[in-house]
Formats: structure tokens, sequence, C-alpha cells
């Protein structure tokens, strides 16, 4: 006898999105108004949405501030993450994980293989968990956000999605 699985509510997240770049502004912030878009549509709920520049200091005091907060489920952070002077997202960042998830970096470059060829290589995408609030670092390209989003991180933060989903693992949503 098979086991029928049972639908599942949609549970919505509060996401904080972040935005680093020197040369960004709110009028120019194509990558991170396409995020708040994308997870708008999807039925999370926009906790934050800030821009800061490409300065370590900054970008981990942003980030300490969202995942001290009970209320924040998830970071999305967009810029900072290729290989010029500046791009230091993922120095900033990977100090305040507990965990990393490997696999989220190694899987994003695979798929842009196969829209941007090779030069997916430059791309230092990352996530981890921190204090139970997960973390995911894309590149500024409205573009990357976009696949990001489509391929992976919709899907893991979607409690209805199986076999199985970062939403039902988050320890501050263990009680739903």
């Amino acid at each position: 006898m098979t086991e029928k699985k049972t639908e599942r509510e949609f549970i919505p997240l509060n996401i904080a999105v972040l935005t680093i770049s020197d040369s960004r502004t709110e009028e120019t912030d194509k990558s991170g108004d396409r995020l708040v878009n994308l997870l708008d549509q999807q039925g999370h709920e926009l906790y934050e949405k800030k821009i800061v520049p490409d300065d370590k200091y900054q970008i981990r005091a942003e980030i300490s501030k969202w995942i001290a907060d009970e209320q924040v489920q998830v970071v999305l952070t967009t810029g900072g993450t290729g290989v010029t002077g500046r791009d230091g997202t993922p120095e900033a960042v990977s100090v305040l994980f507990d965990k990393t998830i490997d696999g989220f970096g190694e899987t994003f470059r695979s798929i842009s293989y196969q829209q941007i060829k090779t030069s997916t290589i430059q791309s230092r995408a990352i996530a981890g968990v921190a204090n139970g609030t997960y973390i995911f670092c894309m590149p500024g390209s409205m573009s990357a956000c976009v696949t990001a989003w489509d391929e992976l991180i919709r899907l893991q933060l979607d409690y209805r999605t199986r076999p199985c989903n970062l939403v039902e693992l988050m320890p501050r949503l263990r009680e739903v």
C-alpha cells in the first residue's frame, strides 16, 4: 500500500533584500527591485530592502541586524560576488554562517553555464545559514538574480516542494 502525500499549505516567509553596490540607488536598483517583485509574486513578505556600498563591514552590519531579528527568515543579497577589486560579499557574509550551503553556489554556476558559458566561473554566489536565517548571495545582474530565484531559491522556500525544502528545516518555523 502506498502512502498518499497530503497537499501542504504555502507558508509565507519574511524576506529581507540587500543590494550591494557602490553605484546603485533606489531609482537604479533593478536587481533588488526584481527580487522584491519575485518574492511578492510567490506570496512571501518583504521585511525590508536596503542598499549598501561594497564595504564588508557595512554588509556584515546590515545582515547581522537581520539575522538577529526573529522576524526575518531569509536574506537575499545581490551584488559584490564577482572578482573585481571591491567585490567582497562572500568574504563579508561567509564569516557569519553557522553552516554553508555549498550546493547553492555549485548548482547556480552549473545552471548559469547553460546561459553564459565559461563566464560563470566569475560568479562567487554563496548561501548559508546564520542563527536560523537562510542567506543567499547572488550576482548583481538582474538575469542572474532571476535565474537563482526561479531555478533554486523559489522552490526551496516553498513548503509545498517535495521531496524536501528549506522551509521545513527552518528552526524559527518548527512550530508550524
